[in-house]
């Protein structure tokens, strides 16, 4: 930016200015904020959402229905903040790294490297969607962001000023294994910010099978007697494990100060108590005291050492904190991203993740098995394939929500068929015939109507919000359609919208023959609930007016 020229301003000029200097950021980021066509677009239109039922995919009513929203991602997190606030537990997202090699557009044009604002528009568009995305979050969701070392630093300062009260922590992912050379280093790595509230367990312990260490301290690489290692800096930490037939089955108490066993293996009855001493008789300790080893039984077992003959206490760790560098060769972005979708679709697409990678950041996040993931840079599905996996391998009930525009014709023809060849079985270009993983998908597009708060404008948008509404509810089985009302279900609960107030006695003679509880919404101009028309039906029938309720979050995230 050219620097201002102040000759020719008089003092109230230069005290205005003054005043604004003062007010700007002292510390943080501090970027050129480029104006998106896509956020200005929302000052006059009101995305919505309009279903593709060509594209339903419904293989097993008792498995959550996932949504797939094609459209800009901006567009879909908007109706995703009416219609999901507070509900996510997991978002994963994988936005355009901003390499400048044209690999995404900002306002129609690719932005390439030598884009002086190129930092400032990419900030611009993650600033955008971050922004009302955290507002989708439970209070304990998880945010995980891949990115790679282009934008890492830049993103990691918006992230804490986004996310101020929470713990934020980059992982390395080896996902490159022979890199990519540079003109100074071969990078094959990239990055996972996980954004979590740091107060609780927030992240999932990993599972891992390593080889048995003895729980005798100076077995791993102690020497001597080490004072730390001796029964005298712990006496709580001295006491028989007790095995029978080779499988630990409890504990002794912690021993006298004054007793002394005669040999490492003591016989009683059945039972062999193991004591920790070492082939030279010097008494230890073991790594764990008395009143925590309990907690790690499951993890212990009796190895048979093959010169002495006598068992070993092996520990074997089946779950332990996650690393904050992953290498595996199940991260590796060619053979399980790249090949795999080739694989899949025999069409190529750039940069996909490892599908294992994926998985691991969601099983990374503390959260039960029927929990909701969302993903609005979706790209080549890879998210939605991952939680497909999952339920598959853990009889979960995970749903995903993914976003995409259709851009190069991503969403129709490499996102949605991906997934619809994961779910119902495929061939693959080696002629191998891969069973189907099973689940459900709707698919839907972002729509519009006028954004100006007319009449007109106010009964067209609650005419277009059956599938928001349907979405918000989780409830898409028609029960019944009329002009004035429709009714929907799943198999917990109804929802029930009333375009015209006048079908209000129709509406209330029908639902009496339904046994079950309904989320009702009511077309009002104004903000009237009618409560006073259901005042008999209080414990059957939860109000909310439309549009109002949709408009009143639009009025927050578009102001």
């Amino acid at each position: 930016m050219a620097k201002k020229d102040y000759t020719n301003w008089d003092r109230k000029e230069l005290i205005k200015e003054i005043d604004q200097l003062r007010k700007r950021k002292k510390y943080g980021l501090v970027w050129e904020d480029k104006p998106e066509n896509v956020v200005e677009q929302c000052k006059t239109e009101l995305p919505v959402l309009e279903e593709v039922k060509s594209k339903e995919i419904i293989t097993d009513p008792d498995k959550p229905i996932n949504l797939l929203i094609e459209g800009d991602n901006f567009h879909a997190l908007s109706v995703l903040n009416y219609t999901h606030k507070g509900k996510i537990d997991v978002i994963y997202i994988d936005p355009p790294y901003n390499t400048g090699a044209k690999d995404w557009k900002y306002n129609n044009d690719y932005v390439d490297i030598n884009d002086r604002w190129r930092h400032s528009k990419w900030l611009s568009m993650m600033n955008n969607r971050l922004k009302i995305a955290k507002n989708v979050l439970k209070k304990n969701g998880i945010l995980i962001c891949a990115i790679d070392e282009n934008e890492i630093s830049h993103l990691g300062v918006l992230l804490e000023e986004l996310f101020p009260s929470k713990h934020i922590t980059p992982v390395t992912v080896i996902h490159n294994p022979s890199g990519i050379q540079g003109k100074n280093f071969s990078n094959n790595n990239e990055f996972l910010f996980f954004v979590y509230n740091g107060s609780e367990k927030s992240i999932a312990l990993e599972e891992r099978d390593e080889d048995g260490a003895d729980v005798r301290p100076f077995i791993n690489g102690a020497k001597g007697n080490t004072k730390s290692y001796l029964r005298e800096s712990g006496n709580n930490s001295f006491y028989p494990i007790l095995v029978k037939n080779n499988e630990v089955v409890g504990f002794g108490d912690v021993c006298a100060i004054n007793f002394h066993p005669k040999s490492r293996v003591v016989q009683n009855g059945k039972i062999l108590e193991i004591y920790p001493i070492d082939n030279d008789g010097v008494e230890r300790k073991w790594l764990f005291s008395r009143n925590s080893v309990e907690e790690i039984i499951n993890e212990l077992s009796v190895k048979i050492n093959s010169r002495t003959k006598e068992p070993q206490i092996i520990r074997t760790k089946n779950k332990i904190n996650y690393k904050t560098v992953w290498i595996s060769p199940k991260y590796n972005a060619k053979k399980y991203g790249t090949e795999l979708v080739k694989n899949i679709l025999n069409k190529d697409f750039p940069f996909p993740k490892s599908l294992h990678a994926v998985e691991e950041a969601i099983k990374a996040s503390v959260h039960p098995k029927d929990s909701i993931i969302l993903d609005f840079f979706a790209g080549s599905g890879t998210t939605a394939h991952a939680v497909l996996n999952l339920n598959s391998n853990d009889e979960g009930k995970r749903k995903f929500i993914i976003c995409t525009n259709n851009e190069g014709n991503i969403a129709e023809e490499i996102c949605y068929p991906r997934i619809k060849k994961v779910i119902e079985g495929y061939t693959d270009i080696q002629k191998a015939k891969i069973e189907g993983l099973g689940g459900n998908i709707k698919y839907f597009k972002t729509s519009f109507v006028p954004a100006d708060t007319t009449d007109k404008n106010k009964i067209a948008l609650t005419e277009k919000a059956t599938e928001m509404l349907c979405v918000k509810e989780d409830t898409f089985e028609e029960v019944k359609t009329t002009k004035q009302y429709k009714i929907f279900k799943n198999k917990k609960r109804y929802t029930g919208i009333v375009f015209d107030h006048q079908a209000i006695n129709d509406f209330k003679k029908e639902i009496t023959k339904i046994d079950g509880k309904f989320s009702l919404y009511i077309f009002s101009l104004g903000d009237d609930t009618f409560d006073e028309e259901f005042e008999d039906m209080k414990k059957k029938v939860k109000l909310s007016p439309i549009p109002e309720a949709i408009l009143r979050v639009y009025r927050r995230i578009f102001k």
